[in-house]
């Protein structure tokens, strides 16, 4: 799934959009399999787009959208479906550099074990009292054996350098895809894969060396009534500017990621709750305290809010059970009228009281 289609339907409009995908595609006569169905999401979300605008000229050329031809426009355009075709022609890269190296190398051996089996021979050949004609023939043939070895020697180094280079650009190519496959679309920062993987890492590092780590949730007030108001694109550019604040805020070794839709999630490794607490509160009063205006039209949208729940890791939690404490928190922070963060600790606190 991409990022942007993912993130979509972890949003509000989530249900409406995979209804007028499956209708798109009925009216189509189109298979509804996961491949298909992220693209005709595409389509019916951005009809503008690469991958819309493709499957419109399918339609009016009065074309069958076949499962080849899905597999066609994943594979161009679909960040997942690039992935794999990426990783497929890395290995072939691979595997070819690995068969030239290894016939070099062969090329070398069969060259050592015939230049060794000349040394054997001029050696045998040399014997006391040889006349100087023979010798000058034996030396001449160690020399031009020699040399040859001397020459395969330097061809072998130079093919072991290229496929060097070529292991350095292709590492480095992977590492890039790598990176866009880890990073959300709409807003530059980590997604919802890059952020598991990264808290995973976190929980185990705060278990084993018994240093804090607190994690927080973060999520923009009353997005669904903003976004039904101002629309989808609107919309997005106050999940960038959120999105923008909270990656200031988050300089490594911070990590911030997109969570889902409207919401986003913070991992501060190696620092105390009250470091935690006032990171998120400049955040909160930093996005608070301008009022935007949508791009279109210069109309004032209003301030923007965030409400906040921040767990630190406990002994022996899991890096779910970390954030549904955060999330609970988070949405305590929304109970207690927005726009505020709330402790994990405190919520505890409130519901044994209760």
């Amino acid at each position: 799934m991409s990022k942007d289609i993912d993130a979509l339907l972890r949003g509000p409009r989530a249900y409406d959009l995979a209804r007028k995908a499956l209708e798109a595609m009925e009216a189509n006569n189109v298979w509804p399999t996961a491949i298909n169905f992220e693209l005709w999401l595409h389509y019916v979300t951005s009809k503008g787009g690469k991958v819309g605008s493709e499957i419109d000229s399918i339609i009016q050329a009065g074309k069958p959208f076949t499962e080849a031809v899905g597999e066609a426009i994943a594979a161009q355009h679909l960040p997942q479906a690039k992935l794999t075709s990426e990783l497929l022609d890395a290995g072939k890269t691979l595997t070819a550099e690995i068969d030239s190296v290894s016939k070099a190398l062969e090329t070398a051996r069969e060259n050592s074990e015939a230049y060794g089996a000349t040394l054997a021979t001029a050696s045998g050949d040399l014997k006391p009292g040889e006349d100087t004609a023979n010798v000058r023939e034996i030396v001449q043939n160690l020399s031009l054996a020699t040399a040859k070895v001397r020459e395969e020697n330097k061809s072998l180094e130079a093919r072991l350098t290229e496929t060097n280079d070529e292991l350095g650009r292709l590492r480095d190519h992977l590492e890039l895809v790598r990176r866009e496959a880890m990073t959300d679309g709409l807003t530059g920062l980590y997604n919802r894969k890059a952020f598991d993987e990264s808290l995973a890492s976190a929980c185990l590092h705060a278990e084993t060396t018994s240093e804090p780590l607190a994690l927080a949730i973060i999520d923009i007030d009353h997005f669904k009534a903003f976004n039904d108001t101002w629309g989808h694109q609107t919309g997005d550019q106050v999940i960038r500017y959120v999105a923008s604040v909270i990656g200031r805020v988050a300089t490594p070794p911070r990590f911030s990621a997109r969570y889902g839709g409207e919401e986003f999630a913070m991992i501060f490794p190696a620092e105390k709750m009250e470091m935690v607490y006032a990171a998120l509160e400049a955040a909160r009063e930093e996005i608070s305290s301008r009022v935007l205006k949508r791009r279109s039209t210069s109309e004032d949208l209003g301030a923007i809010t965030i409400s906040s729940g921040i767990a630190m890791f406990r002994r022996g939690e899991g890096p779910q059970a970390l954030v549904e404490r955060a999330d609970a928190a988070m949405y305590a922070s929304k109970r207690g009228g927005r726009n505020k963060t709330t402790l994990a600790e405190a919520v505890l606190t409130d519901v044994h009281a209760a």
